[in-house]
């Protein structure tokens, strides 16, 4: 009685080459985990613990304290609000913005096309601490009573708003303008006929075919202007007004500071930008290999 093999089931040999891949990969994703799981470890343990035994050392007491005390001594839950403050209306206003001048550069022919998406893209390469003097002036300047609590554009959550939407809507709108000039003109060119107006071919033919992109965008527009560090800094002087990451140095004393419990306050602090992305992640994988595959 003879057997015939199944067609498809034949085995393919491991390459030496794949192998060393996977042992790359694997080193490379070891190294990128290793300070995130080296923060993790020393929260869990407590500081007289550590300061005893040392960092490198096995562990006695393992518990979730510096969390906990981390969350209460911080304030957290008000800094996450100032921060949501400021994120979501930066994150919609750059990509409405940036949307608005990738439909104009790709969908219609002028002149002046190619000249303001490099206006706008130029805008990126311009580097933040260069600007640091004259707009800390220029927000000082800018009264605007009855509109923010401070009375100035400077200590406002508006004032970073806009600088989040200045600095961040030229990579965007590069970003969408490639997207959007591999749209069939044809859709554009049938609505024009049909009698659309220029919003309606922006707003309900060309952005609706946009979401991949406008996803992708988003969730690198969240996670950048979630950590926004710097301009936290220049921008704001008042500790109430600040977001969640100027709002860690809470946790620091004036002569001494527990390094365990600011690595556990940094870490509940990443947990809204791990939500945002693995919420997105399909979108966000999708928008990022657009036209990887175009002929």
């Amino acid at each position: 009685m003879s057997t015939a093999s199944a067609p498809g089931r034949r085995r393919t040999p491991v390459r030496p080459a794949r192998i060393l891949l996977h042992v790359f990969l694997a080193g490379a994703a070891l190294a990128w985990l290793a300070p995130l799981l080296w923060a993790m470890y020393a929260a869990m343990r407590p500081y007289a613990e550590t300061s005893a035994k040392g960092y490198v050392s096995w562990p006695d007491k393992l518990s979730l304290d510096n969390f906990t005390d981390a969350f209460e001594q911080s304030d957290m839950m008000h800094y996450f609000g100032n921060t949501l403050l400021v994120a979501i209306p930066a994150v919609l206003l750059t990509l409405f913005l940036s949307s608005c001048v990738a439909f104009y550069v790709s969908r219609f022919d002028f002149r002046v096309n190619l000249f303001l998406l490099l206006v706008f893209t130029a805008g990126n390469l311009l580097p933040q601490q260069v600007v640091i003097t004259p707009l800390y002036r220029l927000y000082l300047l800018v009264d605007l009573p009855g509109v923010t609590v401070s009375g100035k554009l400077y200590d406002s959550a508006l004032g970073l708003v806009l600088i989040h939407v200045a600095f961040q809507s030229g990579f965007c709108a590069f970003v969408l303008s490639n997207y959007m000039r591999s749209l069939p003109h044809e859709l554009t060119e049938a609505a024009l006929v049909d009698g659309a107006s220029v919003w309606r071919l922006y707003w309900q033919i060309v952005l609706p075919l946009c979401k991949p992109a406008m996803a992708a965008l988003a969730t690198l527009l969240s996670i950048w202007i979630y950590n926004d560090f710097f301009w936290a800094i220049v921008l704001i002087s008042t500790g109430e007004n600040m977001p969640i990451t100027s709002a860690l140095n809470n946790l620091s004393g004036q002569y001494f500071t527990d390094p365990n419990l600011v690595a556990a306050g940094a870490l509940l602090t990443a947990i809204p930008t791990l939500i945002v992305y693995f919420v997105l992640q399909r979108q966000f994988v999708s928008g990022l290999t657009l036209g990887a595959n175009k002929g």
